[in-house]
């Protein structure tokens, strides 16, 4: 276990956390009616015999599936749940942003909840009034301050949430996804106030599917799998193995996508080949009327590419589904480098395919046929996107930054600069000695 338990603000003990789980709503009274002598539910462990500890002023990040025991683990720490089993240990205040306005009165407005929620957080009034500009100031929802909440939009909801959270000078603060609903511009700002409360030695526990996020702020990573820790350490260390093994299940999906339609009758119209995997996703907007449900890169054979390599053939094959009317479809994907920068990319549009208009339940997959050239051996994402209009007047329905992230081989000689352009090489002219005239005027 990292750290001394003295320096240490969080400690858990081989935790363990079981709901019952019954099949039908009449065994859980069948079971009340004979006081627990005839059992009727079965045990689900969403936190198996975890242990660590969380030093103070760490930034310490927690990835995994969704149903790994992420939000579990955070429930626990901010003390809305009890262990079945274990120690837990947490010295200090914890302001926690677990889910959409969380804590929040729907009922009440927005500043009704800012002086509720710190109040519950320990502030007295004269406190929270001191605060209050500060709060209104970062949450910028205007008006709606003095709206019911539930009138709020997701995005404002969390806004609000935040700008309380990291107002009421926490010692512990526990960040969910919540984040992912924000827009850009604010989820920037929010990271930016998390750097500002490391360097004032706020301890902070953060959960998120974006890579990109927990690169950019963790300390150390814990990666739980079916509420287990499967493994903890550094940051880029825990990454590397998470992104290795979620491309490698990506992978046998459709190895057995394959193998499937491979034993379908020859007669048999054969279905279309969906992908529904999202390994990685860093950031997702749009307007939601459509969604990409799931992409993948695969070999010339149609095989999972582990790995990109130079010069050769690939199909980056993206998967929409339609959750509205669609009049003009156009899916793509954006290519980046290990830095972030745009690299390459394409759409239906841009290479002269116009999709047929879809309508609500409609799923879609597009395969792109790409030559890779050689390029020079770093990480590069691909996030696919789906939007409705024109090339030059469109709206995006859903974007999703970095959903696969791949490396690209090694190229056979060296690589100056970011690729090796196709070139032939021929000598136009070759003279000899004394061959050569200087004309003078």
């Amino acid at each position: 276990m990292a750290g001394s338990k003295s320096d240490s603000v969080i400690r858990f003990e081989q935790v363990s956390k079981s709901y019952a789980i019954y099949e039908r709503p009449s065994d859980r009274l069948r079971e009340l009616a004979t006081l627990g002598r005839l059992k009727r539910h079965r045990d689900f462990k969403a936190l198996d015999d975890v242990s660590f500890s969380v030093r103070r002023g760490e930034t310490f990040c927690i990835i995994g599936e969704n149903g790994s025991g992420k939000s579990t683990m955070l429930q626990i720490i901010a003390g809305i749940l009890q262990p079945s089993a274990g120690i837990v240990q947490v010295e200090g205040r914890v302001a926690a942003l677990l889910e959409l306005g969380s804590g929040f009165n729907p009922e009440f407005s927005g500043r009704d909840n800012v002086y509720l929620n710190a109040a519950i957080l320990g502030l007295t009034h004269a406190e929270t009034e001191r605060r209050f500009h500060a709060i209104e100031e970062f949450a910028e929802i205007g008006d709606f301050l003095d709206q019911p909440v539930k009138t709020y939009s997701s995005g404002m909801a969390v806004r609000l949430a935040f700008a309380v959270a990291i107002h009421v000078d926490p010692e512990i603060l526990l960040v969910d996804e919540a984040l992912a609903v924000g827009d850009v511009y604010f989820r920037q700002r929010c990271l930016r106030k998390v750097h500002e409360l490391r360097q004032h030695g706020v301890t902070i526990l953060f959960v998120s599917h974006s890579m990109g996020d927990i690169k950019a702020i963790g300390d150390r990573v814990l990666w739980l799998d079916r509420g287990s820790v499967r493994d903890l350490g550094t940051t880029d260390l825990v990454i590397s193995k998470y992104l290795a093994e979620m491309n490698a299940k990506d992978s046998s999906f459709v190895e057995h996508q394959a193998e499937h339609r491979k034993d379908q009758p020859r007669s048999q119209s054969q279905p279309p080949q969906l992908v529904t995997s999202i390994p990685n996703i860093d950031h997702r907007h749009g307007d939601g009327r459509a969604e990409i449900i799931g992409i993948a890169v695969l070999n010339e054979h149609g095989e999972p590419a582990g790995m990109l390599e130079p010069n050769t053939k690939a199909i980056v094959r993206i998967s929409a589904r339609a959750h509205q009317d669609i009049a003009l479809p156009n899916i793509g994907f954006m290519m980046r480098n290990h830095l972030g920068i745009d690299f390459a990319g394409s759409n239906t549009l841009r290479e002269g395919y116009e999709l047929d208009p879809m309508q609500p339940g409609d799923t879609l997959t597009i395969d792109f046929h790409i030559e890779f050239p050689e390029l020079y051996p770093s990480h590069f994402s691909f996030s696919p996107a789906i939007a409705d209009g024109t090339l030059l007047n469109y709206r995006i329905c859903d974007w999703i930054d970095n959903a696969l992230i791949l490396q690209m081989g090694h190229a056979e000689g060296q690589i100056y600069g970011y690729l090796h352009l196709p070139c032939r090489i021929e000598v136009n002219a070759k003279l000899g000695r004394g061959e050569v005239e200087v004309k003078r005027g």
